[in-house]
């Protein structure tokens, strides 16, 4: 069980949307953040202009580590203010998936690894701004 998940098990409140779906989203959400930014360190290493890569694997980590933190904060949450949160995270994922698809099609392991966690958390912001709403 992640922490994620035990953390909104002691939350006194009622959460904002259904536990699983937000303990998912967070876990997403931060692993995707370490991944872009492990992924960008690797792109310095490798020859020719990465550049591109790195700035929306820098970009979206950054997206997604606030986006995990603002589904994080249960307390008085803002459901629109999340799907807005959520919605741009999805498209930060979409994007550097695409690129990090690209380069990994010319064996940049570390880009196929980055795209897959951009992929599992673009899917699992999207199961919860579903969620938010249901």
């Amino acid at each position: 069980m992640s922490y994620a998940l035990r953390m909104l098990e002691t939350f006194p409140g009622t959460a904002v949307a259904d536990r699983d779906a937000l303990a998912a989203c967070i876990d997403a959400c931060f692993d995707c953040a370490q991944a872009c930014t492990a992924c960008a360190d690797a792109c310095l290493a490798e020859d020719g202009d990465l550049s591109s890569c790195i700035r929306l694997n820098l970009d979206c980590a950054a997206q997604t580590l606030a986006t995990g933190q603002a589904v994080t904060r249960q307390t008085a949450a803002n459901p629109q203010l999340l799907q807005t949160s959520l919605a741009a995270c999805v498209d930060a994922c979409t994007r550097c998936a695409e690129e990090c698809e690209g380069h990994a099609r010319h064996g940049m392991t570390h880009c196929a690894v980055c795209a897959e966690a951009c992929r599992t958390c673009e899917q699992a912001c999207n199961t919860l701004i579903a969620a938010l709403f249901a």
